[in-house]
């Protein structure tokens, strides 16, 4: 037990009478006269209320500031005033001995230990080792360490073999800023740390491993959001040769749901199959390729019955309605979200509602009564339902449309079962796209995913630009509760249609070689077919724990400024290490 006989969360009734030894923080102190205090000391496992009703014992703890690490030595009694809120709070350690193992020299801490959550997060992570010591924040981290091991004894099972790719690595155009490395013995070349482990396990799928995993650290410059760490996260990397999409899929429906059913605030886990929505027919119905499918609501075209309306805000426009029924809340509280709705959406929102008369009442309503009729029977509307309008290109009003389904979903009582972990595939990704600034045809997502239809729709999307765009992928999201957990696909393994894939967007083959040596290389080499995905640990454990903020469940995370304000990175170097590795600040 590490220099003690029992933790300070494990001490029961059944101890009573027993001389112990403790170690651990001291948390608090509590004066009821000259000739007694109680103490509270607590440990990683727990707590333990601490008598000290001697002279000596009360002196030396005046001597002792809170926060300071002690040993005691005593014995155990119940206590006459019990603490059910304390699994310990039968019973009482009474002070024999005390020594100061480590000494806290403030009087006052940055914050409270057990309200460190409270505090400015910045005044936390620069203090980081006190804010760990809240059980609260302890315990988040506790249970990643527990869903990462049951994550791997899963894939294990699935025999799946955990190999380690390198951190020190070449750069390669994966679609975010690299971390660079400058070389001491290549003067002006440089490392980079992998975005991803993407090549290196597909070259492990030409090496002959059948089964690949781990759980792999990714480096990424790029900017802080909630759900997004800067600069480091870890995924759970697998690659399966030999596998099409749906063995893929297989393997995440067996491993997930059980982990998210144990682990998780919700108790309730989609079972395989996961429902598999077009991505296409995502954008339709949803309005986004990361539906949240607890909430009942879906998006309805309503083009044609409304662009010819004296409304001017819908002529030569995309007219996309969102039908929310049993709607009682009041015109205000439809105003207010609204405009909180707009914000995100940075697109205006209309709405109209059927009364108990199912008539059109307020809003826009006034436009639509020469339509009203036609408007209530394509849209089953029926009396206390609210119609959520918003027009714009396709893409904006879509967009618009699925960012009130998720606002109206959470806001509006009945339209969200929340008690539950929905997941889903979004299958059928575009392969290509019209750049938004180029104006030319590009990569929609991974250049490496196998197009469906192999090199026959390539060819002819070579000829034809239209038809190009109408050429799908095997790639795939795996979605939870309007989350994205992850990316995969079916790679494009044969260097034929690999070349011709990057032809469409205007790449030659000394292009691949020169951008993806190793990998272009080594598919020369009668690579096996294959695929993978990559859940990402810190999403996903976020969503177990109910968390909106990816920052509470990692250890010692960077601020929203990318900066490590604990170490102080980052941080300038000396003259000299520049110098070793050839590099010359240039001052602006």
């Amino acid at each position: 037990m590490q220099n003690r006989t029992h933790n300070a969360g494990e001490l029961r009734l059944k101890n009573v009478g027993e001389c112990v030894k403790l170690v651990g923080w001291l948390e608090n102190v509590r004066v009821v006269s000259k000739n007694l205090m109680f103490l509270v000391l607590r440990d990683f496992y727990g707590k333990t209320q601490l008598v000290a009703d001697t002279q000596d014992i009360i002196e030396q703890v005046k001597l002792i500031n809170c926060e300071s690490t002690i040993s005691v030595e005593g014995e155990v009694r119940e206590r006459i005033s019990k603490n059910p809120k304390m699994e310990t709070g039968d019973i009482e350690v009474v002070c024999k001995k005390l020594e100061v193992l480590g000494k806290c020299k403030y009087n006052e801490l940055p914050f409270e230990i057990n309200h460190s959550t409270q505090v400015d997060e910045n005044l936390r992570l620069k203090y980081r080792y006190l804010d760990l010591r809240n059980p609260e924040v302890k315990n988040k981290i506790i249970l990643r360490s527990k869903i990462v091991a049951e994550i791997r004894q899963r894939m294990m099972q699935e025999n799946f073999f955990e190999i380690t790719t390198p951190i020190l690595t070449s750069s390669s155009p994966e679609g975010a800023r690299d971390y660079l490395v400058p070389s001491r013995n290549y003067p002006g070349k440089f490392y980079a740390l992998p975005q991803a482990p993407q090549q290196f396990k597909q070259l492990l799928m030409t090496s002959g491993f059948d089964r690949y995993f781990q759980i792999a650290p990714c480096f990424r410059d790029e900017d802080a959001r909630q759900d997004r760490s800067p600069g480091e996260f870890y995924q759970l990397d697998m690659e399966m040769a030999f596998a099409n999409q749906e063995d893929v899929f297989s393997v995440i429906e067996k491993v997930l749901p059980p982990v998210f059913e144990k682990y998780g605030k919700f108790k309730k886990a989609s079972k395989a199959p996961f429902v598999r929505i077009a991505y296409n027919d995502a954008l339709e119905k949803y309005g986004s390729d990361k539906p949240d499918l607890r909430i009942d609501l879906q998006l309805s075209d309503v083009t044609q019955l409304l662009q010819d309306t004296a409304f001017e805000p819908f002529k030569n426009k995309t007219i996309k309605a969102v039908v929310v029924d049993n709607f009682f809340e009041s015109r205000k509280f439809i105003e207010n979200l609204i405009a909180d709705i707009e914000v995100q959406a940075q697109n205006k929102i209309y709405w109209f509602k059927i009364d108990e008369n199912n008539q059109l009442v307020g809003g826009i309503s006034k436009f639509l009564v020469d339509i009203q009729t036609d408007l209530i029977n394509k849209l089953k509307l029926k009396a206390n339902t609210v119609v959520f309008v918003t027009a714009g290109d396709k893409k904006t009003a879509q967009k618009s449309a699925g960012i009130v389904i998720k606002k109206v979903g959470y806001s509006v009582k009945g339209h969200i079962d929340k008690e539950q972990y929905a997941f889903c595939w979004i299958v059928d990704f575009p392969m290509y796209e019209i750049g938004e600034e180029s104006g030319e045809v590009e990569f929609c997502h991974n250049p490496f995913s196998m197009p469906q239809g192999g090199l026959e729709v390539l060819e002819k999307a070579q000829k034809d630009k239209q038809f190009a765009l109408t050429v799908k992928a095997y790639q795939y999201d795996l979605v939870c509760n309007g989350v994205e957990l992850s990316s995969g696909a079916v790679r494009n393994h044969d260097p034929e249609i690999m070349l011709k894939a990057f032809n469409i967007v205007g790449l030659g083959e000394e292009d691949v070689k020169q951008k993806f040596p190793a990998l272009y290389n080594a598919f020369s080499f009668g690579p096996p077919p294959h695929a993978g995905i990559a859940p990402g640990i810190d999403r996903m454990v976020m969503l177990l724990l109910g968390e909106e903020n990816i920052r509470e469940i990692i250890a010692f995370p960077m601020n929203k400024k990318a900066q490590d304000i604990l170490m102080g990175a980052p941080n300038e170097v000396s003259k000299k290490q520049l110098d070793e590795v050839h590099i010359q600040i240039k001052n602006k």
